[in-house]
This record gives C-alpha cells, sequence and structure tokens, in this order.
C-alpha cells in the first residue's frame, strides 16, 4: 500500500485523479493532506475542515471486477468500512443516512465522495474520498456535524484512524469480489438511517411527503413506502431526506 501525505491540497480526489493519469497508480494508493482548499462532497457541496484536525483522504481501489450494475455495492463497502472501524473505535449510535453520509446520533461525522472511472461500459477502478471529523470541536454553521472527539471527550491519533478504515475497507472489498452482495446489502440496510420511521422528504418540486425507508435497490435508489403502502424508488437528484 503506497501512502502519499501532503500538507495541503485543492482536494485529495483531484490529486488522486491527476496521478492516476500522469502515471498509473496501484490498488489501494491513498493520498492523505491534513488541510484541503477545495474538499468536494456530494451534488457539488464543499468539505470544510479545520487544518490537523480531521481525516482528509483518497483511496484507489481496482474494481475492473465488479459488474457496472453493481457500482453502488462499493458505496456500501466504504459506508460500512467506516462505520466498522468507528465501532471499534467505541463511537455509539452510529447509522448510514442514504447514500453514504456516517451519522452518530443523527449528526453527520463523516462523508464520502466516490468517482468511478468507467471505460467502454465498465468498471475500472475508483477514487474514494473520505472526509472524517475526528478532533474538531466547533462547526460554525453546521449545527448538525460532530466528530469522535465531541462524541467521546478524547483526542484521536488521525494515522491510526486512518489504518483501522484501511483495514476495513480491504475486508469489505474482499467480500465484494468474492459475491458475498447479499451479506453486504444486509448488512448496509439495518445501518441505514430512520430505516422503518416515519420520515419526511422532499422531491426535485419542492414538495413535501412522508413515508418510511425500507431499503435500497442494487443500483442505489432509495425504496420508500409512501401512502396505500405502495414502494416508490428514488434516486440522489430526485429526493432529499429531511429527517
Amino acid at each position: 500500500m503506497r501512502i502519499i501525505k501532503l500538507n495541503a491540497i485543492d482536494s485529495t480526489n483531484s490529486f488522486l485523479r491527476q496521478l492516476s493519469v500522469e502515471e498509473g497508480i496501484t490498488d489501494y494508493t491513498v493520498v492523505v493532506t491534513n488541510y484541503q482548499t477545495h474538499g468536494r462532497g456530494q451534488m457539488g457541496t464543499e468539505w470544510n475542515s479545520e487544518d490537523s484536525k480531521n481525516l482528509m483522504f483518497s483511496v484507489f481501489k481496482d474494481v475492473s471486477s465488479i459488474h457496472l450494475e453493481h457500482h453502488f455495492y462499493i458505496s456500501m463497502v466504504v459506508s460500512l468500512s467506516i462505520l466498522k472501524a468507528l465501532q471499534a473505535l467505541h463511537i455509539l449510535k452510529l447509522s448510514i443516512k442514504w447514500p453514504n453520509d456516517i451519522l452518530s446520533d443523527h449528526k453527520k461525522l463523516a462523508g464520502i465522495l466516490i468517482e468511478n472511472v468507467i471505460k467502454q461500459n465498465q468498471l475500472q477502478g475508483s477514487i474514494i474520498g473520505i472526509g472524517l471529523n475526528v478532533n474538531q470541536i466547533e462547526f460554525k454553521y453546521l449545527p448538525n456535524a460532530t466528530s469522535l472527539q465531541l462524541v467521546t471527550g478524547k483526542v484521536f491519533e488521525l494515522d491510526e484512524v486512518l489504518q483501522m478504515i484501511l483495514k476495513q475497507m480491504k475486508t469489505h472489498f474482499d467480500l465484494l469480489e468474492n459475491g458475498q452482495l447479499a451479506e453486504l446489502k444486509s448488512e448496509y440496510e439495518a445501518k441505514l438511517f430512520r430505516k422503518n420511521k416515519p420520515s419526511t422528504f422532499r422531491n426535485t418540486e419542492g414538495r413535501l411527503f412522508s413515508g418510511f425507508i425500507v431499503g435500497v435497490s442494487n443500483s442505489g435508489h432509495l425504496r420508500v413506502k409512501v401512502e396505500d403502502d405502495v414502494i416508490q424508488e428514488f434516486d440522489l437528484k430526485t429526493i432529499t431526506l429531511l429527517y
């Protein structure tokens, strides 16, 4: 495993993608930085973090053995890997807010941005960006954010947490590559935030509606039971969970 450590960078995902173009990279090449000037999240959002307080890293993973229609299982694997590592650190009340935010007691600990490389309708590689709040204790304008230190009162060693996550990623990607799809999906769905609880959603027209999260499809769409026990599927661009 090659680990590249940088003091500051615009985005670890962007750096890793450029590196792959320039020189080619091996499986589990990792780029980790103390500070990101333009960290990116889902749907074009920014990931803001204090210098040297949190984990910001990206991992290159060869996913050429995974069928394109199973691309969301990559997201499941990464979510579960972070969650299992945090469980080992005794972080309580963990859940996964679809598609892949990691929460502790309803507050956001980690975000994930996965950028897949696809050629001729085949998955080739994934650049997996992870931002995990570790030792930051103030989150201005982010009332729903928390950190490992806020949850436990302890200061964590960033390298130790990184190694724990990478170890879990290897374990869970092995399961995926060995075809353990049902096991991974079952574990992921068991940890879904607000599963089987009455929840409020907003659609692209701004209309609010109620429903119960029942799981996800193999392609990663959120499955929601709405009126008359009808189950509808939604992708990330068409629905927002408001709690």
